[in-house]
């Protein structure tokens, strides 16, 4: 006869191990893609929360926009990837930044475009990533770049983004 506890050590073991295979395994597309835009846009919307409202109208260079208008100019994407992964006729137009004024109009545009396309993305179907993965990876890709530019509006105003603060317990 085993022991028991020969017993509950070898089934222990051996569920560490599975689990620890699984961590292994690569993500599948749809959970990577869907990770990832969830991940840029949620540290994009942080940034549009946490942001001073009296600096919203900071540019780097007079030419360049405005940290509400990158604001904007996110959630033009981020309307968009709702649009085209709902199957509607979309083009990327440009939501205008005077219709945005405030902080708050900034941030309340964000989270309603940033729980839309989360809602789109996560009703696709997994088949539906095997047709395209359009166009939920180029606007990941635009949320990220301006993501960056945005720790530069940080930066130039003596402010450390959220993401590069200390954690607690860390």
């Amino acid at each position: 006869m085993i022991p028991k506890t020969l017993v509950s050590s070898v089934i222990a073991v051996a569920a560490v191990a599975a689990s620890a295979l699984e961590a292994q395994q690569p993500q599948s597309v749809p959970r990577s893609i869907t990770g990832q835009f969830e991940y840029v846009n949620r540290k994009v919307l942080e940034m549009a929360k946490d942001f001073p409202a009296d600096k919203y109208s900071f540019r780097l260079k007079p030419e360049m926009r405005s940290f509400g208008e990158v604001i904007v100019h996110v959630a033009s994407g981020v309307v968009y990837a709702a649009k085209a992964g709902r199957g509607e006729k979309a083009k990327w137009d440009e939501l205008a930044p005077k219709d945005y004024a405030t902080k708050a109009a900034c941030v309340a545009l964000m989270e309603k475009s940033f729980a839309d396309a989360d809602a789109v993305l996560k009703g696709e179907p997994a088949a539906g990533f095997t047709r395209s993965v359009e166009p939920w990876l180029d606007v990941l890709e635009h949320s990220a770049e301006h993501y960056g530019l945005l720790v530069a509006y940080y930066r130039a105003n003596g402010l450390v983004p959220p993401e590069s603060r200390p954690k607690p317990g860390k």
